[in-house]
């Protein structure tokens, strides 16, 4: 293995051929079309470690681009956002009618729900954090402003930012699920506060993305209530069932969708969280909202693939 595919701190990543590395590649992200100007001599490497939604990778290779394509986002929808740092090289991304030109140190996102295209110009490597678009609590139209730009450059945020990344995707194989889980929340939050640090201060919000925020973190507080539905959501901000639901399509989801997804997540949180182990199932369900325990199980396999039970610490 040569230095350049070394993640540090070192931790096992195969070297692998083109073929192998664009189905690595699909598997730890979502489905990509992956080219290389030599395919015959191309060799990347990637590591990465999935908690929930949540995904955490290293990714290092030789020159090459990866493109999402109409096609496959019409095969695989996956409604993710995906940050990246670049920490070796230098490439271009491509995603709105914008192209940013990248360099070590500089970060962006992207949106897996549009077709985006990221050229690697030599030898690189990048931290990635995937997450579902759901926990970015931020107005869509504020959001499209900056996918493909370069984030916090100059910024005290992306000062903060920049090395909080590269150190979770460094340590992934050091860290437990519960820390990992915290951490990669925490860097959802770094992530989000860097993307509101980024739009012009003199774009003044628009009534729609403060409607948005306010009923997002109405949804916050009040996730343990079952009564919480579209009509108490309306009648809380003054506003119809109607329209509210037309605020929410606009953003690509459902209201119905952003409370399940987020009880979702509190639970996952609560279930993995070593001092929650004498707490059953249900109990950690009932408290978010769920009314019935065989729903919420069949819910979150669903969602997550696995039964509540399968991701909970074992005991001593």
């Amino acid at each position: 293995m040569t230095t350049r595919y070394a993640f540090p701190p070192a931790s096992p990543a195969s070297v692998l051929a083109l073929p192998d590395y664009r189905a690595a590649v699909g598997d730890a992200v979502v489905a990509l079309d992956v080219q290389a100007e030599a395919p015959s001599s191309f060799r990347g490497a990637i590591r990465g470690q999935s908690i929930g939604d949540v995904h955490v990778l290293g990714i290092a290779a030789d020159a090459h681009s990866v493109h999402r394509t109409e096609t496959l986002i019409r095969t695989t929808a996956q409604h993710y956002f995906k940050f990246t740092l670049v920490e070796q090289g230098a490439g271009l991304i491509v995603q709105n009618g914008r192209e940013t030109a990248l360099s070590a140190g500089d970060m962006t996102f992207y949106d897996t729900d549009r077709p985006y295209s990221l050229i690697c110009a030599d030898d690189t490597r990048v931290s990635v954090v995937m997450f579902p678009k759901d926990l970015l609590a931020l107005p869509a139209d504020l959001i499209t402003r900056l996918t493909a730009t370069k984030l916090g450059a100059d910024s005290p945020v992306g000062a903060i930012v920049r090395p909080f990344v590269a150190s979770l995707s460094g340590q992934i194989g050091e860290l437990d699920p519960y820390a990992l889980r915290r951490l990669s929340r925490g860097a959802i939050d770094m992530i989000s506060t860097l993307i509101e640090d980024g739009v012009d201060a003199r774009v003044a919000e628009s009534a729609h993305e403060t409607l948005v925020r306010q009923v997002l973190d109405y949804i916050d507080e009040h996730l343990p209530s079952p009564d919480l539905s579209p009509p108490t959501i309306a009648s809380a901000h003054f506003v119809s069932v109607r329209h509210l639901h037309a605020v929410f399509n606009d953003q690509g989801t459902t209201v119905s969708t952003v409370i399940r997804n987020r009880r979702l997540e509190r639970c996952y949180d609560q279930l993995i969280d070593p001092r929650s182990a004498e707490r059953s199932v249900t109990a950690i369900a009932l408290d978010n909202g769920f009314v019935d325990a065989a729903h919420f199980s069949r819910t979150f396999r669903a969602h997550y693939g696995v039964p509540p039970s399968a991701i909970r610490p074992r005991r001593p």
